[in-house]
């Protein structure tokens, strides 16, 4: 999480496209998902054996779990990384705002609200879920006064999104996560006003987001 002012700036001002989807789609697909020896060797050389094998565990999650439902999925996928720790960006990474990609946020064993929403959206994308369902949606956590990432889930178009979260580990409704207030949801389509998803005009451009071209350059990288 970070504060308020500073994240609002960042949705503002663009249009987040997932264009480089597209390139692993045809790897990432349940059972046909798999990591290369040389990511594994490299994520263990640079945070240990433990890294090496929770790599190996979320192999095994998408291709062992890709047959389930749906809402089965969230569970596994939810429950699967919030065992790992919540950690401020500027003392994890040494940046005020950084975006880890989901290798390195499995093989650091932890992360800051965006990064525990990123690798839950691609983790269930490679499952098998249709990118139409799932939102990174920026809120405002009121108790804590500061913005913060959850994903969201809807069964069809127009429906009550199932909030995936860091802070409250079970997934419930919309309307009973009254501590939080939506302002933006964003997946492979574009960026919506939260409360406008389908019928809202379509906000900013994806141009100039540092912190997401720097995550699809490490993304590229990971040689999955």
């Amino acid at each position: 999480m970070v504060k308020y002012t500073d994240k609002i700036k960042y949705l503002l001002l663009v249009l987040i496209f997932f264009s480089w989807w597209a390139v692993f789609a045809p790897v990432m697909a349940g059972e046909d998902f798999h990591l290369a020896p040389e990511t594994l060797d490299k994520t263990e050389a640079k945070y240990g054996q433990e890294a090496r094998a929770r790599l190996i565990a979320w192999e095994d999650l998408i291709i062992r779990e890709a047959h389930q439902t749906d809402l089965e999925k969230l569970v596994l996928v939810n429950d699967f990384f919030n065992r790992l720790e919540f950690v401020d960006d500027i003392l994890h990474w040494g940046e005020k705002d950084y975006w880890a990609t989901p290798i390195e946020f499995i093989g650091s064993r932890g992360g800051d609200c965006e990064d525990f929403s990123i690798a839950k959206y691609f983790t269930l994308k490679a499952m098998g879920i249709d990118e139409e369902k799932l939102n990174l949606t920026y809120v405002k956590a009121i108790n804590y006064n500061v913005s913060h990432m959850v994903l969201t889930y809807l069964t069809v178009p127009g429906a009550e999104p199932l909030v995936l979260d860091n802070l409250v580990g079970e997934i419930k409704p919309a309307s009973e996560r009254t501590d939080l207030l939506p302002i933006y949801s964003f997946n492979g389509k574009g960026l919506w006003l939260a409360r406008q998803r389908g019928q809202g005009r379509l906000t900013g451009s994806s141009i100039g987001l540092q912190r997401w071209q720097e995550l699809i350059q490490r993304m590229s990288g990971d040689n999955f």
